[in-house]
């Protein structure tokens, strides 16, 4: 069974790329935003792991890292940034919040793809 992929981003084009490079290897969901992902989850999705950008509208990124850590529930998940903010001080922001990595668009497939089986080979030990 592939395991599962959610895919957080608001332009529909990044995260359909994303999904279809994905796909082939990981059962991917995409969402538009924060809350319709955390709507989701609470409808007994648990993905392995979540990737999400950090500009969208109505929850953004940062916040819903937030939500999903201190869920008790979720917390476990784990999350990766996708982002175009590429300072330090963002990284340095989701690292604490509780993101395992953060890529900055646009991005390498490769290295994503490499990057999300390392997070799911050290998660599954």
């Amino acid at each position: 069974m592939n395991m599962k992929i959610l895919v957080i981003d608001d332009k529909e084009t990044l995260s359909d790329l994303v999904a279809q490079f994905l796909s082939s290897s990981y059962d991917v969901t995409t969402k538009s935003n924060g809350i319709e992902a955390l709507a989701w989850l609470q409808q007994s999705n648990v993905p392995d792991l979540i990737i999400t950008d950090l500009q969208m509208p109505k929850m953004g990124g940062l916040e819903f890292i937030d939500q999903v850590k201190q869920s008790g529930f979720f917390s476990e998940i784990p999350v990766m940034v996708l982002s175009c903010k590429s300072s330090s001080k963002d990284r340095i922001e989701c690292l604490k919040a509780g993101a395992v990595d953060y890529m900055v668009k646009p991005f390498n497939p490769e290295e994503l793809l490499i990057r999300i089986e390392n997070i799911l080979e050290n998660t599954n030990q």
